[in-house]
């Protein structure tokens, strides 16, 4: 990651967005996953959209990361600081947003604990995965 630092505050390249950030707790958890999904999981940069509004319930949120495959949403993203715990309410964040994205990969990480859901959409079910799904 690229930091810099500016009338003494710290900021991060963000490489898909191609500007400097405030580098904040949930920022350096958000670039962290960004690098980590185009360098190790090889998932194109092309493919990848950040904080991008969308309309959950009447009220305008904005999501962390969602990866599109074939100009579909196919994964979504909730970051926390390191020092966030993941709750329900995390969960219910994440679950609140699919329901308008309809994605079958749920993805949620405060940069130490990471949860990977499969979502099954015809038996209204999911499940945990070890592992991230590839590409």
């Amino acid at each position: 990651m690229k930091i810099v630092e500016k009338e003494g505050k710290r900021y991060v390249f963000d490489i898909i967005r191609k500007k400097y950030l405030v580098y904040t707790p949930e920022e350096k958890v958000r670039q962290q996953i960004i690098q980590w999904m185009i360098h190790e999981l090889k998932y194109p940069k092309s493919n990848i959209s950040v904080e991008k509004a969308i309309a959950i319930n009447g009220r305008t949120k904005r999501y962390d990361i969602v990866v599109y495959k074939n100009a579909v949403p196919w994964m979504l993203v909730e970051c926390k600081a390191e020092n966030v715990a993941i709750q329900q309410t995390t969960f219910d964040q994440i679950g609140a947003y699919n329901i308008e994205l309809k994605v079958p990969y749920l993805f949620v990480s405060n940069g130490s604990n990471h949860y990977i859901l499969e979502i099954d959409f015809e038996r209204k079910a999911y499940h945990y995965l070890q592992e991230m799904p590839r590409y």
